[in-house]
């Protein structure tokens, strides 16, 4: 049974993005001031250099400035950023200015000109320890961002080194580098050991790659099991939901997966789309055609329902290939007059003849056989992906309509076809037709 691939749980963006790193760092003090305030990294190996930013006027536009970077104005960042970072005496107000300047690029989709600003600023040797290691995390985030996954790790590591401090965070953002290298095991610790230092406060996008990792490396249980518990825990998330959905169907656990799309119908906590309509559908269908089913027509009576419910909420589309799943569900549950007449709902806008040709077949079905001759006659006219099949259901419908004649005809145009060749000609012999 197709689906939407378990790719769908990457749309959930597991990228930290710029609202996972700290903010930029305004410098609305002095520094006699900040030099009260506990410091973020009290237990670094790094020396703090001494700051040489002694110019209130541009110590306020610098702060001007930041803001401006920090509120997405970008016009107004560059304009009061661009002359400190190019100009300014202090390297202190550089480095800063450059961070800023380097938020701007993240924004512009320069990840490659951020990149270097914020390594420009973080080798000029004058930032404190705090600002020092807020661009050093930086960096990382935008390395990881910048799909260069190695380097974001690097990073990661020597700020967690260097800084002597650890974050949830920063094992989060190893783990989705390690997760887009393929590297499973190493991704999973990682955001376990984010998990387990967060605890009630972890991101649940952590959980989301958790999943990713466990099914890319043929977990597939323990994902599912990751995806129910999301489920039970956010039952009103539509993520939650259809990442546990995604996660049965490619377990082939394919009762769960009803199970799950039948109480969330019911409950009406989360609006179905168009593809949950027709996904529930196709799992009512396939439960149909399970061996242990002995009675398919209550699955595909279901089946039936829940698009007709779709389409007069105007959420699936009255579309051919709609129609079409609606003729087969008929066809499963062998009500034939309902399916020929949903096939024929979809003749009108399909491109070749197969709707037609579904009709035809089923009203053969129903012993309806004029119905079926000018269906299959109409489709084979329009075109058929298996021309020879359709030649042989036209030729039951005349068989049924008494014209032998005719039926031959048919036959053996289908001989034609390799696809039905023998077919034809065991009919053929047997009807004592040609050699």
């Amino acid at each position: 049974m197709k689906h939407a691939s378990l790719k769908m749980l990457a749309g959930a963006a597991f990228a930290l993005m710029l609202a996972s790193t700290p903010a930029l760092a305004n410098d609305n003090s002095s520094s006699s001031d900040q030099q009260k305030a506990a410091p973020l990294y009290p237990n670094a190996t790094r020396k703090e250099p001494k700051l040489d930013l002694t110019d209130k006027k541009e110590q306020q536009a610098l702060n001007d400035g930041l803001t401006a970077a920090e509120n997405n104005d970008k016009d107004k960042a560059t304009q009061l950023l661009q002359p400190i970072a190019t100009g300014s005496k202090s390297k202190y107000a550089q480095a800063m200015a450059l961070q800023g300047l380097a938020r701007v690029d993240a924004t512009n989709n320069n990840l490659p000109a951020g990149i270097d600003k914020l390594k420009q600023a973080l080798t000029n040797g004058v930032l404190p320890n705090d600002a020092y290691f807020q661009l050093k995390y930086e960096l990382a985030t935008f390395y990881l961002l910048n799909q260069q996954y190695q380097d974001a790790i690097n990073e990661a590591e020597q700020w967690r080194s260097e800084g002597k401090k650890e974050t949830p965070e920063s094992y989060a953002l190893e783990g989705e580098a390690y997760y887009h290298m393929k590297k499973y095991p190493e991704s999973i610790t990682a955001i376990q050991k984010a998990q387990s230092m967060a605890g009630d406060k972890a991101d649940p996008r952590w959980n989301q790659l958790l999943m990713l990792d466990y099914s890319e490396s043929g977990q597939t249980d323990k994902a599912a099991a990751l995806a129910k518990q999301a489920v039970s825990t956010s039952p009103t998330d539509p993520t939650s939901f259809h990442n546990a959905l995604s996660l049965y169907i490619q377990s082939k656990n394919y009762a769960d997966a009803l199970k799950l799309m039948e109480q969330t119908h019911i409950e009406g906590k989360i609006p179905f789309s168009e593809n949950d309509y027709v996904t529930m559908a196709k799992l009512y269908m396939n439960d149909a055609q399970s061996d242990s089913n002995q009675d398919p027509s209550g699955d595909t009576t279901k089946a039936v329902q829940i698009l007709q419910e779709g389409i007069s909420k105007n959420v699936v589309k009255p579309s051919a290939e709609n129609y079409m799943l609606i003729g087969d569900a008929n066809m499963i549950g062998q009500n034939f007059n309902d399916a020929a007449a949903a096939y024929q709902k979809a003749a009108p806008s399909a491109s070749d003849g197969e709707p037609a040709y579904k009709a035809g077949v089923a009203y053969v079905m129903a012993n309806q056989y004029s119905e079926a001759k000018q269906e299959l006659q109409q489709a084979i006219s329009k075109g058929v992906k298996h021309k020879g099949k359709a030649y042989m259901a036209l030729a039951q419908a005349n068989i049924g309509l008494k014209n032998k004649a005719a039926a031959a005809d048919a036959v053996m145009e289908a001989e034609k076809d390799p696809e039905t060749a023998a077919q034809a000609k065991k009919w053929l012999k047997d009807a004592n037709i040609g050699n």
